[in-house]
């Protein structure tokens, strides 16, 4: 087997892991967090959606990561490379190669927001050969505590146009995917760094 075949049996087994049959209710806290922060207004040919994931990590050590405008690929397991234009502020730009088997190899993202004291961040698709045209997200993180540990509840939500040839709900369901993975990514890249620093 060659290295795009091996790359795209891999990215198959990831998406498959993170495909879920049907969407998580919000519970109160979550839904409260989503209304004060996520508020969205897609237009009729949009479709607008929400995914959280639970990480057993504090804040700080998810918020450092989420953070990290000019390196995703820290917990973003299809973004292979990334190059930076302009400093961490709201306008900059950077341009990320995704990895083979995507629908798409490249896009053009502009930092839209960074709030480091409500822990938020923005980002919107502004170029690229992929089907998310007019993509944008807001990402949040909140503290909460599980089995008595610190731990953080982040909260994505996305608008993106509908392309033509599909429906709400296949571009809903594509993307609700790809961020279930870049969470439980994130996720998994937090917890490793608790218990690393645990055991030092």
């Amino acid at each position: 087997m060659d290295g795009g075949s091996s790359e795209a049996a891999q990215l198959a087994r990831q998406l498959a892991d993170c495909r879920l049959t049907e969407r998580c209710e919000l519970c109160p806290e979550e839904m409260s967090y989503v209304q004060r922060f996520h508020r969205r207004e897609p237009t009729s040919n949009q479709c607008t959606s929400i995914v959280t994931q639970h990480v057993k990590a504090p804040l700080q050590t998810v918020w450092s990561l989420v953070r990290k405008f000019d390196q995703p690929q820290l917990f973003k397991p299809f973004v292979t490379e990334c190059v930076m234009h302009g400093n961490m502020e709201p306008g900059s730009v950077r341009d990320v190669q995704v990895q083979t088997g995507l629908p798409a190899t490249r896009s053009t993202e502009r930092l839209e927001l960074l709030d480091d004291n409500e822990h938020i961040i923005s980002v919107k698709f502004i170029g690229g050969d992929h089907l998310l045209k007019n993509y944008s997200s807001i990402l949040t993180v909140h503290p909460e505590v599980i089995d008595g540990h610190p731990a953080t509840l982040v909260i994505e939500s996305f608008v993106v146009d509908v392309p033509v040839m599909n429906t709400k709900d296949d571009i809903c369901y594509f993307v609700e995917t790809l961020l279930r993975c870049n969470l439980k990514s994130l996720a998994d890249v937090s917890e490793k760094r608790v218990n690393h620093a645990a055991q030092n």
